[in-house]
């Protein structure tokens, strides 16, 4: 279950992501061609317990890498392309990045300029955008962000051990998985959600699952984990897990989000055509 929670404070997230980076086997290395990612951890309403602790492993990702560094913001003043001004310092917009991370909820306050330079980093300049788990919990009012995204949340019927089917072992992001995998987590199902429209990569077995549960809606019972799908020039890659910290300290799941992070950066090549279900 989701909860009503304070919103995070750039502080907390700071000081936890230095006190890991601190810690990592191997310092981030300096080059010119170093990557840049923006993590948002912004939630308008509801939240999650596990958003200050992404931010952390990808933050501790991306030093171990040496391929890209990790902006960690708990607001949304750098999704623009002006001058960021005072009361914030020495910031980038997005000029900087090359990706961007939403593990996000909510109407975020982004102005129509804002959300004009936030399609144009992804369609036009051929940028990354990455989503977790309540990404698609997010900006219901603006549905160019749903396009963007794939699909919006419908309820998550299930919090539990369930398996999921790894439909795509060419993917960077998922060849590394078995052919299923068992965790504990919030499982969603989604709305506007089309396998024309995203190449799906992970998806529930339902033989894990309950599907006589009262908020299963999805008649098809396909209920997508994880997809990629190109946008204009830039590359999108999603993935729903990631409600329990648990699931952030596997290192098969972060091997993931580096391959992801990769991928959506343009630093690895991967096939985001759409395809039907597997078996259809």
């Amino acid at each position: 279950m989701r909860h009503r929670a304070g919103f995070l404070t750039a502080a907390i997230v700071v000081f936890l992501a230095f006190a890991c980076l601190a810690q990592g086997p191997r310092a981030q290395k300096k080059s010119d061609s170093l990557k840049h990612l923006l993590v948002i951890g912004d939630s308008e309403g509801w939240t999650h317990d596990s958003i200050s602790h992404a931010m952390v492993t990808l933050g501790k990702i991306g030093a171990e890498s040496g391929l890209f560094d990790v902006t960690l913001r708990t607001d949304v003043r750098l999704i623009t392309k002006k001058p960021i001004a005072p009361p914030v310092r020495n910031a980038k917009n997005l000029d900087y990045f090359d990706a961007i991370l939403f593990y996000t909820t909510g109407e975020l306050p982004l102005d129509d300029s804002q959300k004009a330079d936030f399609l144009s980093f992804v369609r036009d300049d051929g940028k990354g955008f990455l989503g977790t788990h309540s990404a698609t919990d997010t900006l219901y009012e603006w549905p160019a962000y749903g396009e963007l995204i794939g699909a919006y949340f419908d309820q998550h019927p299930w919090h539990q051990e369930v398996r999921v089917n790894v439909e795509d072992h060419t993917f960077s992001a998922t060849r590394h998985f078995p052919a299923s995998i068992a965790l504990n987590d919030e499982i969603y199902q989604f709305r506007n959600f089309s396998r024309e429209r995203v190449r799906v990569l992970m998806s529930l077995d339902t033989s894990s699952v309950d599907l006589t549960n009262k908020n299963v809606h999805r008649r098809d019972k396909d209920f997508a984990v994880a997809w990629a799908r190109t946008y204009g020039k830039g590359r999108v890659f999603y993935c729903s897990l990631g409600h329990e910290n648990a699931v952030w300290d596997r290192p098969d799941m972060q091997k993931m989000w580096l391959e992801a992070v990769r991928w959506a950066m343009g630093l690895t090549p991967g096939d985001a055509t759409p395809r039907p279900k597997r078996g259809d």
